[in-house]
């Protein structure tokens, strides 16, 4: 049995290193290639320095827009995404075939980029800042779906026991021996979303979705290089902003 084992470990082990070579083959990774790294630093600091800062209340008030898209999107993901989980959560669905049809859909739901979403819904909302909402709450339902239902799944039973003792009904026992067991974990998973929401609307700015990712693409695409560092500095200041505000929720509820 020990030299099954030690066979089956060798196996795994030559398949992920010829998988790694055979993606590194694919994508042309060669770090010989890094050698002339000096000469992006040379282009940062010849082109991007001294930053336009004439562009800087522009890019802090798209900045904003961008915070403002991630947050609507991520918030609207988790109310929906909360109730979702219970019927996608084996100790919680009604019934097996709710709990199938329910991972289902989530699974789909998520498997689709937010910019694919964001794409789709062009037609029907047009450019702006809402179509880039929409695309980051519908690809955070199914991820935030997901992530719940493992919470519930994994919720401690003597809670949830003790509530049902009391002849309360599933609702109540979810309401009561559920939830106030995954609510730190439900913030956690919240606040992390909505960093990955700020980075994706950067992303979906690119698209017509506004904020300071459509800004960043047309000075790129300008070679207006002092601006796009102007651009940088912001989403830098926003991303390490939403971290420490989310690690300051964290540590008030957790």
């Amino acid at each position: 049995m020990d030299l099954r084992r030690k066979v089956q470990r060798w196996v795994i082990l030559i398949a992920v290193l010829l998988i790694i070579l055979w993606s590194a083959i694919g994508t042309e990774s060669d770090p010989r290639r890094l050698q002339d790294i000096g000469l992006t630093f040379k282009f940062i600091a010849d082109k991007w320095f001294p930053p336009d800062w004439s562009t800087l209340k522009e890019a802090a008030g798209l900045g904003v827009l961008t915070a403002q898209i991630a947050i609507m999107g991520t918030f609207f993901a988790v109310v929906v995404a909360l109730p979702l989980a219970f019927l996608a959560a084996w100790n919680t669905a009604p019934n097996l075939v709710v709990y199938n049809v329910m991972r289902t859909i989530l699974s789909f739901i998520r498997s689709v980029p937010e910019i694919v979403w964001g794409l789709l819904f062009v037609p029907t909302l047009g450019l702006g800042p809402f179509a880039g909402v929409v695309a980051i709450f519908l690809h955070n339902v199914g991820v935030l779906g997901k992530l719940l239902s493992e919470l519930v799944e994994s919720a401690e039973q003597g809670q949830q026991e003790a509530v049902a003792s009391t002849g309360a009904g599933w609702l109540l026992v979810i309401l009561y021996g559920i939830i106030p067991q995954i609510i730190p974990n439900i913030f956690s998973h919240y606040f992390y979303r909505l960093e990955v929401g700020v980075r994706t609307s950067l992303i979906l700015g690119f698209i017509g979705a506004g904020g300071i990712g459509n800004k960043l693409f047309i000075d790129f695409n300008l070679r207006e290089y002092a601006a796009v560092s102007v651009d940088v500095l912001v989403i830098m200041i926003l991303v390490l902003a939403v971290d420490y505000f989310g690690a300051l929720i964290r540590s008030r509820v957790i």
